[in-house]
C-alpha cells in the first residue's frame, strides 16, 4: 500500500516538474512518504 502511494506522488511530481501544476503540495507530500518509507526500513531492520 504504502509503496503504490510512493509511486503514485513519484509520478505527480515528475508531471509536476515539466507542468508547473501542483504547486508545493505534491513536494510536501513526497517529502513525508519518503520519511515514511526510511523510518519503515529503520524500523523493519530490526
Amino acid at each position: 500500500m504504502l509503496w503504490t502511494v510512493v509511486v503514485i506522488l513519484l509520478i505527480l511530481w515528475l508531471l509536476g516538474l515539466f507542468t508547473a501544476t501542483g504547486g508545493a503540495l505534491i513536494h510536501v507530500l513526497l517529502v513525508i512518504a519518503l520519511v515514511v518509507i526510511i523510518f519503515q526500513l529503520i524500523k523493519g531492520r530490526r
